[in-house]
C-alpha cells in the first residue's frame, strides 16, 4: 500500500520550484494558479529569498501549489492513502479527490493571508522542544498557558503562544527537553488564529467538495476521513486545533502502508517517518524534489501501488480531552469493549469540575491513550477508536 503526503510550512527552500518550471506546461500552470492564489507563484518559487517565501501568506499556497504541480507528474491511481501536514492538507484534499486543485491553491491563499492577519493582532510565537519527557513537556506547557500546537513524533512537540511565556518555558527546560525558538509569525493551531477560523469558515460554506477517493488522513486525529464535507469542516477547523502528525504517521502504520512518497519540496516528512517508525518498519521512501526524482517515485508506485476497490476503508479515530486536568477511564469500560457515538468514556477533572468525555463516533476501543489520574492538555488523545464504515 503506497501512501503520498504533502509538505507543510518551514519545508521551502529558495529556488526549489525552477527546475519544475522546465517540465512543459508548468509554468502557465503556476501563472493561473498565481491568478487564483493572489500571490506571484512562479516568482515566490524560482527568485524569491528565504526572507520572502517565509511570509506566511506567500508560503501556504506556494507549498500547496508546490505539491500538486509535482503530483500531476505521477500516475496517482494506484496510491491509497494521502496525508498532508498543516497547509499541505490542502494538497491531500486535492490529491484524495475532495477539493479541485484550483479550489485548494484558492483556499491556501485565503488561509494564509488570514493566518497573518490574526498573527499581527498581538505578538506570539511557537517553539520547538526537542527530546525530554513527554508527560511533562505537555504538563509544562499547559502550566505556562502555552498550546501543544504540534505533536510531531515522540520528542518533538511545538508549543506556541505568548512571546514573554514561551521565553519562560525556554528558560524551564521541562523534561530536560531543548527548546529551540521557530522563526514564524505568529501561534499558530492555537485559539490566537481565531480570526482566520472565521474568515475560512465563511469561504469555506460557499465550497462544494466531493467524497474523497481515496484514505485521506486528518491532522486532527489521524482519522481516515471519508466524507468530504466533513474534511472540509477539519480543514478549516485546524488552524486553531493542535496538527497531530504522530497520529498522521500511526495511522500509516496501522494501515500497512509499505511505500511513501514526499512530494516538494520533500524531506521533512520523511524524516520523521524514518525515526517514528524504526521499530514498527519503515516503509520504503521517495522524497521527491526535483523533476529527477519523477523516475523513483513512478517505479515505486509501479511496485507498491494498489488500486481502490471500493472496499470499506478502516476508520481510525481518537478522543480527545477538552480541557486540562486529571483523567479518570469510565469504570468497565476496557480495550476491545464497543462504543457508540455520544457514549460517556470517561471524565477529565478540572479546577471548575469534572467534565464528561464522550466518543463522537461508535466503533471498538482499540487502545487506552490515557490512563487513570493520567495528567492531560486540552486536545491531547485520550482513547483511540477503531472500526470499518
Amino acid at each position: 500500500m503506497l501512501a503520498v503526503l504533502s509538505p507543510g510550512q518551514g519545508s521551502q527552500k529558495p529556488g526549489f520550484l525552477t527546475p519544475w518550471l522546465e517540465l512543459p506546461g508548468a509554468e502557465a500552470r503556476l501563472r493561473w494558479w498565481s491568478a487564483l492564489a493572489g500571490v506571484d507563484l512562479v516568482h515566490l518559487g524560482t527568485e524569491a529569498d528565504a526572507d520572502q517565501i517565509r511570509d506566511t501568506a506567500r508560503t501556504q499556497p506556494l507549498l500547496v501549489a508546490a505539491a500538486l504541480l509535482a503530483a500531476e507528474q505521477l500516475p496517482l491511481y494506484d496510491v491509497s492513502v494521502v496525508a498532508g501536514h498543516s497547509v499541505g492538507e490542502l494538497g491531500a484534499a486535492a490529491l484524495g479527490g475532495v477539493l479541485p486543485p484550483e479550489a485548494a491553491i484558492a483556499f491556501a491563499g485565503v488561509r494564509g493571508r488570514e493566518m497573518a492577519a490574526a498573527c499581527a493582532l498581538e505578538p506570539t510565537s511557537m517553539a520547538a522542544l526537542l527530546g525530554g519527557d513527554t508527560d511533562e513537556v505537555i504538563a509544562a506547557i499547559d502550566a505556562y498557558g502555552l498550546y501543544p500546537a504540534n505533536r510531531n513524533a515522540a520528542g518533538q512537540i511545538v508549543a506556541a503562544g505568548a512571546v514573554d511565556k514561551l521565553e519562560k518555558l525556554a528558560a524551564d527546560r521541562p523534561g530536560g527537553a531543548r527548546v529551540r525558538t521557530l522563526q514564524v509569525a505568529g501561534a499558530f493551531h492555537t485559539p490566537y488564529m481565531a480570526s482566520a477560523e472565521k474568515a475560512l469558515a465563511a469561504v469555506a460554506a460557499g465550497m462544494t467538495p466531493t467524497d474523497p477517493s481515496k484514505i485521506v488522513l486528518s491532522n486532527l486525529d489521524g482519522a481516515a476521513v471519508n466524507h468530504g464535507r466533513e474534511l472540509l469542516q477539519r480543514l478549516v477547523r485546524q488552524v486553531t486545533a493542535p496538527v497531530r502528525w504522530d497520529l498522521c504517521m500511526r495511522s500509516l502504520a496501522d494501515l500497512g502502508v509499505t511505500a511513501v512518497i514526499e512530494l516538494a519540496p520533500a524531506g521533512t516528512l520523511a524524516g520523521l517517518i524514518k525515526r517514528e517508525l524504526a521499530d514498527t518498519g519503515v516503509p520504503e521512501i521517495v522524497t521527491l524534489n526535483t523533476p529527477d526524482d519523477l523516475p523513483k517515485a513512478r517505479d515505486l508506485i509501479a511496485r507498491h501501488g494498489v488500486a481502490p476497490d471500493h472496499e470499506p476503508t478502516p476508520q481510525f479515530r481518537v478522543v480527545v480531552s477538552a480541557s486540562a486536568g486529571t483523567f479518570e477511564p469510565a469504570a468497565g469500560l476496557a480495550e476491545g469493549d464497543d462504543i457508540s457515538a455520544g457514549q460517556v468514556i470517561g471524565l477529565v477533572a478540572t479546577r471548575q469540575g469534572a467534565v464528561e468525555v464522550a466518543a463522537h463516533d461508535g466503533g471498538v476501543l482499540t487502545e487506552w491513550l490515557a490512563h487513570h489520574d493520567d495528567p492531560v492538555a486540552p486536545g491531547q488523545p485520550l482513547a483511540r477508536i477503531g472500526g470499518h464504515l
